[in-house]
């Protein structure tokens, strides 16, 4: 008579589990079918590892679902908006990717519903160069034969009361670029209009929000994009704040101005610099000078700064430029 198969292995190391004492092997036909005790599932894992306080457990994002019925206490629509191009400069370079969430929500930054999604590809005039086939994993062939379907995004974008983008400096002259029908909208970034450093984050890339957030996404990919910050926007940072989307939707509502230090004295570039002005180079109809945006009520506090520390000369009256969310981002 043939004995019964015996299994003989050396002790195995269970990672997430205390260590147990070496038993008898047990014949294979005797064995147990369910999960044997002291093998953790994932769902233990996780409070396993959380528990010790020396890891931290990153979930994927899952995206939220289209509703079928939108409910009314949620009366204003934002579009999230990412783009995929083939390069920095939207004078010369093209889009080869569009991503839009549009929902609906309150003014105090709570989230509805999602009302409506769409991610297309566009094939641009030339190829698309090697670093951003890298940076995105977009390709020639994927976008071959490939538009944008308008109908689609018009859909979305003109119900839209605020155009929401990470960074709506890049995106905005880039989309107005290639339609019209994003002009004359209301734009906001949730890059520069919220204060994340004052929620805890310790930068304000899409990839760290959502890292600090407790989630990881496919990054680069404008759908994916839109709905990873889509939930960086509505979480909640501290029981005495608002939502990062009610401080980027009260931001949208505040008048801006644009001050042109025109004829500022060259020495004196760098304390310009310093304090945070940029330069422009003429281009767009914009005075070739240093400037800087300001919130409207830090207006005349600027002004006695440049009085008396650039021009030094109390009736010195630089251009200013007023902005609103419908003016800001543009090109």
């Amino acid at each position: 008579m043939t004995r019964p198969e015996i299994l003989v292995t050396p002790a195995q190391f269970d990672m997430f589990a205390e260590v147990l004492p070496v038993r008898e092997a047990i014949p294979v036909s005797d064995r147990p079918s369910k999960r044997p005790a002291g093998i953790m599932d994932e769902a233990d894992m996780v409070s396993h590892l959380t528990a010790t306080g020396r890891y931290r457990i990153l979930h994927k994002l899952p995206p939220r679902q289209v509703a079928q019925t939108l409910r009314p206490q949620f009366p204003m629509f934002g579009v999230i908006l990412d783009t995929e191009t083939t390069g920095l400069n939207h004078r010369k370079d093209e889009i080869i990717e569009i991503g839009a969430i549009a929902f609906s929500f309150d003014d105090e930054g709570r989230i509805g519903d999602v009302t409506g999604v769409y991610g297309g590809l566009r094939q641009p005039s030339v190829p698309i160069p090697p670093d951003i086939t890298r940076l995105t994993g977009i390709t020639d062939e994927m976008v071959a034969g490939q538009t944008i379907d308008m109908e689609a995004m018009r859909s979305l974008i003109e119900p839209a009361d605020l155009i929401i983008a990470h960074n709506a400096g890049f995106d905005r002259p880039f989309c107005e670029t290639f339609s019209s029908l994003f002009s004359n909208k209301a734009w906001a970034c949730s890059n520069t209009e919220i204060d994340w450093s004052s929620r805890g984050f310790e930068g304000t890339k899409l990839g760290y929000l959502i890292g600090q957030a407790g989630f990881f996404h496919d990054g680069h990919r404008a759908v994916d994009d839109c709905f990873a910050l889509l939930e960086a926007l509505v979480r909640d940072t501290g029981a005495e704040m608002v939502t990062p989307l009610a401080e980027l939707y009260e931001a949208s509502q505040r008048c801006r101005v644009r001050i042109f230090a025109e004829n500022s004295p060259f020495d004196l570039k760098d304390h310009l610099k310093a304090r945070g002005y940029r330069w422009s180079d003429g281009s767009e109809g914009r005075p070739k000078s240093w400037w800087i945006e300001v919130d409207e009520p830090e207006l005349e506090e600027e002004l006695r700064y440049l009085r008396s520390e650039i021009y030094r000369y109390p009736e010195a009256d630089p251009p200013t430029r007023y902005l609103t969310a419908f003016d800001r981002f543009r090109a």
